[in-house]
């Protein structure tokens, strides 16, 4: 593994494997210095293997993780917790059931909430008095968006209802969803960037342009991933599909 620092700090490893291991291996650090740790959990593909590792983990030693709490990151808009495209049952399935994470130690969006602003506005409370995140894990979207922070002309700081690109409403995790939702529900630019640390991972050729285009450090809300060259305690962990040449690094 090979890693150049840049403000952030990127990894680059020779395959999603290996950098699914150097993200678990993070986050097994973090929680051994800190055994309450609170643990913003991305769903989707990016972030399942290194899920599987922490499940591993916690089959050998299962009292690290008795104290773990974690918050999910964001969630499709109208879709129930059961629906086969939902955060909320991958989450439940890949990380929470098999970590023994019980519900007074994870708070997240319900998707199908009836007022989804005032179930934005709960879990925005629930995270000021029970943060801030200590380790969070993210995606790269193909449009740079974080968590469901979409490019935009300006970026909205605490949790919210956010509207859905086209190109996000195409999301993989949305083939054998009950509907296709227009919306989802997501934690602010302020919550993120107000994290102890940030994870993310980057995996696969198809995201080689939006790394490429992170690399470039300009920060700007058409491309809100850039934001995260402002955290002081960011890794980027990428594979080398998504960096493509290594000499492309600035």
């Amino acid at each position: 593994m090979g890693h150049l620092k840049m403000g952030a700090l990127i990894q680059v490893s020779d395959d999603p494997e290996r950098l699914s291991h150097a993200a678990a291996e993070c986050i097994l650090a973090a929680l051994a210095a800190k055994p309450n740790l609170l643990l913003c959990a991305a769903g989707g593909s990016s972030p399942a293997r290194t899920y599987a590792m922490l499940v591993e983990q916690h089959a050998r030693r299962p009292t690290e993780f008795s104290r773990l709490r974690v918050v999910k990151l964001d969630e499709w808009g109208g879709l129930p917790a059961d629906d086969p495209g939902s955060c909320e049952r991958q989450l439940r399935a890949s990380l929470l059931r098999p970590l023994g994470v019980v519900d007074d130690r994870y708070f997240g969006f319900r998707g199908d909430a009836g007022d989804a602003q005032a179930e934005c506005e709960r879990i925005r409370q629930r995270l000021a008095a029970e943060g801030p995140i200590d380790m969070c894990v993210l995606g790269l979207g193909l449009n740079g968006h974080i968590a469901m922070n979409e490019p935009a002309e300006s970026l909205q700081p605490f949790a919210h209802v956010a509207r859905l690109t086209e190109e996000s409403r195409r999301h993989p995790m949305l083939a054998n969803a009950g509907r296709v939702p227009t919306h989802g529900l997501t934690l602010g630019m302020a919550e993120i960037l107000g994290a102890r640390e940030v994870l993310l991972l980057v995996s696969g050729a198809a995201k080689n342009t939006a790394l490429q285009r992170l690399l470039h450090r300009e920060i700007t809300t058409a491309f809100p991933a850039s934001f995260l060259w402002l955290h002081p305690n960011c890794t980027v962990l990428c594979d080398r599909a998504a960096v493509g040449e290594a000499e492309v690094l600035p």
